[in-house]
């Protein structure tokens, strides 16, 4: 059995990212809907635009995590995926689930809401890093010929 973080993954990222989801969350519903500290920019934006702004990302970012999770039963064959949506990102389970974060920002505006999607961002990219350090370990120079053809994000 192996033990948590032996795969390549950041030991207690799934912590990580629930918590800064929770945290965006928390920000976003108390700006929006509680005190409204940044939500200024709303007014000039109607709600057919804003709706219509937030499901155009939401869609983007389900379409990605759809190509991403298509292609994950190919990775159980120890096989670097490079194919697919990987071959134009290194990371797109980790990408559409930060634009999934963008469609609630849209919706109302709020701009303090941005801080904590920038703190995701940031430990989403710490997570990448570490997985990127074990696929270099693991696939040496295969991994270092791919990550010059594909990006990191977008």
């Amino acid at each position: 059995m192996r033990k948590h973080g032996e795969e390549g993954e950041l030991p207690h990222g799934h912590l990580l990212q629930v918590s800064c989801f929770v945290l965006f969350l928390a920000v976003w519903f108390l700006d929006s809907f509680i005190f409204n500290y940044s939500t200024f920019l709303a007014i000039y934006f109607p709600w057919l635009v804003r709706i219509a702004l937030a499901l155009g990302v939401f869609v983007i970012a389900l379409a990605v995590l759809e190509l991403a999770h298509g292609h994950l039963h190919n990775m159980k064959s120890g096989k670097l995926m490079t194919t697919g949506i990987y071959g134009h990102v290194r990371h797109p389970l980790y990408l559409g689930t930060l634009l999934l974060y963008l469609p609630f920002i849209f919706w109302s505006f709020s701009l303090l809401s941005v801080i904590p999607w920038l703190i995701a961002v940031a430990a989403y990219n710490k997570m990448a890093n570490y997985e990127e350090q074990s696929l270099t370990k693991r696939f040496g120079k295969e991994y270092l010929e791919y990550k010059k053809r594909a990006r990191k994000w977008i």
